[in-house]
C-alpha cells in the first residue's frame, strides 16, 4: 500500500491552551490506526526553542522542533491554538504574540492548508489570513475579533468554518470535530467516522452545528425579555406573530421589534426559528418522533419549513441530523 507522508505543525508558544495542543494529534494517530490504506500523519510540534513550553493549564510541552528546523520541509497542515487572559471579573481576552504571529505567517505561506484552534484564530487573523473570510473562534472571544478585525467576517456560532485552505475551529471539545473534519478531507467520512467511535464521540458533528444551545444563551438584562423568552419556549407550537408577542409584553409591534435588536441582538423571527430549531434537534436526538410530528410540535408546521430552516441554521437537513446525533432506537422519518 502507498503510504502519503503528511507533515502536520501544531504551533507552541508560552500560555497556549493545552487541550488545543493535544487534541488534534490524538485524532491524527487514530486515524493511522484506522485508514484501510497506510495514512502517513507526522505530527510534529514547533516552537521559537527546544526549551519546554508552560500551556495555560501549567503542564509543560516539550516541542519536537524549532521554526527554523522546519524551514526546509513542506507542511501539509498547519495548526494555530491559542491562549487568553482572564481578568478579575472573568472577562476573557484572546492574546496574540507578535513573534508567534510574524512565524506563522512565514509557516503558512508555504503550507497547504492553515487551521486555528479555538482563539488561535486570532493569531490567523493578526497574520493577515482571514482578512475577507468567514471565520469562527471560541464564543467568548469573538466580538473582540470582530472589532480588532473587521475585515474578518466572523461567525460565533459554527463549531468550525472552512474557507478554501483554511479552517476555523470554535475550540475546547469542538478541537475534535476541527481535527476529524481534516481527517475526512484527506481520507474520506468512513475513516473519520470510525476515528470518532475510538474517541467515544457520539459521531462526527458537521460544521454547522451551533457552539451552543439557545436557552443557554446570556440571559436578558431585563425581566420582560425573560417573560418572552420563556413564553416563546411555551407556545412553539402556536404561531408566535410579532402582534403575539408583542400583545403579550403589553407593547407596540415596533416596540417589540427595537426589544429583541437591544437586547438579544436579533429579530424576533430568527430569535423564534432559533429556538425551534433547538427543540426540534433535541427531538431529533432523543426520540422516533416522524419529521412530519416534529415540525409541528416545534411551530415549523410543514416538513418543507423545518428542512429550510436546518439548512439556513445548521447547513445540514433533519433527516442528516438524526442520523448524526440520535442517540436511542433507530429514526423514523
Amino acid at each position: 500500500m502507498n503510504s502519503v507522508e503528511r507533515l502536520i505543525v501544531v504551533v507552541l508558544f508560552e500560555g497556549v491552551d493545552l487541550l488545543d495542543v493535544t487534541g488534534p494529534p490524538e485524532v491524527f494517530a487514530l486515524a493511522r490506526r484506522e485508514a484501510d490504506e497506510a495514512a502517513g500523519y507526522d505530527v510534529v510540534l514547533a516552537a521559537e526553542t527546544l526549551d519546554p513550553v508552560t500551556t495555560g493549564a501549567g503542564v509543560r510541552v516539550l516541542p519536537d522542533a524549532t521554526f527554523d528546523e522546519l524551514a526546509t520541509r513542506a507542511v501539509d497542515t498547519l495548526i494555530v491554538p491559542g491562549a487568553v487572559e482572564v481578568d478579575e471579573r472573568g472577562r476573557v481576552r484572546a492574546l496574540t504574540d507578535p513573534a508567534v504571529v510574524k512565524r506563522v505567517g512565514e509557516l503558512a505561506g508555504r503550507t497547504r492548508r492553515v487551521a486555528s484552534v479555538c482563539v488561535g484564530a486570532h493569531v490567523l487573523a493578526a497574520a493577515g489570513l482571514l482578512d475577507g473570510r468567514r471565520a469562527t473562534t471560541h464564543w467568548s472571544t469573538a466580538r473582540q475579533l470582530a472589532e480588532e478585525h473587521p475585515a474578518v467576517e466572523v461567525d460565533a456560532d459554527p463549531i468550525f468554518v472552512r474557507e478554501g485552505d483554511v479552517w476555523t475551529g470554535a475550540g475546547i471539545s469542538s478541537c475534535l470535530d476541527l481535527s476529524l473534519a481534516l481527517v475526512a478531507d484527506d481520507l474520506g467520512e468512513d475513516v473519520a467516522l470510525r476515528v470518532a467511535r475510538q474517541l467515544v464521540m457520539y459521531l462526527k458533528r458537521p460544521s454547522g452545528q451551533s457552539q451552543f444551545s439557545v436557552p443557554l444563551e446570556q440571559v436578558s438584562t431585563t425581566r420582560r425579555v425573560e417573560d418572552l423568552r420563556h413564553h416563546v419556549l411555551r407556545n412553539l407550537a402556536e404561531p408566535l406573530t410579532v402582534a403575539d408577542l408583542a400583545a403579550h409584553v403589553h407593547v407596540s409591534d415596533r416596540q417589540l421589534t427595537r426589544i429583541f435588536k437591544n437586547e438579544l441582538g436579533t429579530t424576533p423571527h430568527a430569535y423564534i426559528e432559533s429556538v425551534r430549531v433547538e427543540a426540534a434537534r433535541r427531538q431529533l436526538e432523543s426520540t422516533d418522533a416522524t419529521l412530519e410530528r416534529v415540525a409541528s410540535a416545534c411551530g415549523f408546521g410543514t416538513v418543507d419549513t423545518l428542512v429550510r430552516a436546518f439548512r439556513r441554521r445548521l447547513d445540514t437537513t433533519p433527516t442528516e441530523y438524526r442520523r448524526r446525533f440520535r442517540t436511542g432506537a433507530s429514526a423514523h422519518g
